[in-house]
């Protein structure tokens, strides 16, 4: 028997419509649920080989119907096939339920009683699409005029204000948490021991051959005072060891060697050298650096 969608059609939508659902609704993260979750594609699977089954049940269920048929319904069934698809009846009620038009030999029942130079009118009802559409717009204009103008809800420009503030706190938030997103404005001063271990590693491969492994300086000036040339305080020191120190006799810029979080352990490190004394220290150089304590008026 005809059918005005295909079988294979049907499928792929149908299964598509499926997996689109899966992947809305199944929470994944940043990556597709079928490749972080395996299951969902065996749930794929089974569902392609019911709706094939399905299609090849209904498929063998119109063959015996149409067998068991009198020979007269299996010819009416024939032309019907035969029909284009306006002609079908299915599509000529479809049409009459869409528009409510009056077959052409009943136009007279619809004349009004006046004419223009010959022209005459037909009083013809407005289509049902359209009168419903109508109704729409006013229930939608009535649930508009009581959300916005009397409950004072949020409109467009409001709700966007609302959501670029909101995404403003989660950058923030983000910044905050993000190692590899760290900078001098974010940085916090670690005192983990843990953590100042992996900085103590780091700065003996990197630093001590200018620095020396007690951070007394060499090269370079002494870590374990209290004064600094370009500031002290972890984001002073996260900032020079990122961006490097004075032009043409500073040190080089760490930044693409190490990480934003390997800095921020070896800032910290040489934070806790402070007051150390190694032997044989290199004198102080720089300005005497305070850490500002932030005012409660300031928090």
């Amino acid at each position: 028997m005809k059918k005005i969608i295909p079988a294979y059609l049907r499928v792929i939508v149908l299964f598509f419509t499926i997996f689109g659902a899966i992947e809305y609704f199944i929470d994944s993260g940043d990556r597709a649920a079928f490749i972080k979750f395996p299951i969902v594609n065996v749930i794929l699977v089974v569902v392609l080989v019911l709706l094939v089954a399905i299609e090849i049940v209904i498929s063998a269920a119109d063959t015996i119907v149409y067998q068991i048929l009198p020979e007269e319904e299996k010819a009416k069934l024939a032309a019907e096939e035969k029909l284009p698809l306006k002609e079908s009846a299915w599509f000529k009620g479809l049409m009459n339920k869409l528009t409510r038009t009056v077959p052409i030999e009943n136009e007279a029942s619809l004349l009004l009683n006046h004419d223009y130079d010959g022209i005459k009118e037909l009083d013809n009802n407005l289509p049902p699409w359209w009168v419903y559409s109508f109704y729409a717009c006013i229930v939608f204009a009535a649930i508009y005029l009581v959300r916005f103008e009397i409950l004072g809800a949020d409109n467009q420009e409001m709700e966007l204000k609302k959501e670029l503030a909101q995404a403003k706190i989660e950058v923030a938030e983000y910044m905050k948490n993000a190692p590899d997103l760290m900078d001098e404005k974010t940085v916090t001063q670690l005192t983990d021991p843990a953590d100042l271990a992996i900085g103590k590693t780091t700065f003996e491969t990197n630093c001590a051959a200018c620095h020396k492994a007690d951070g007394g300086g060499q090269i370079g000036p002494n870590l374990t005072d209290d004064r600094w040339i370009l500031g002290g305080g972890v984001k002073n020191i996260f900032h020079t060891i990122t961006n490097g120190g004075r032009d043409g006799k500073g040190m080089i810029a760490w930044k693409g060697t190490l990480k934003p979080k390997e800095i921020q352990k070896v800032a910290s490190y040489i934070l806790s050298l402070k007051g150390s004394n190694p032997k044989d220290a290199k004198e102080a150089e720089g300005d005497l650096w305070v850490e500002e304590t932030p005012t409660p008026e300031a928090k």
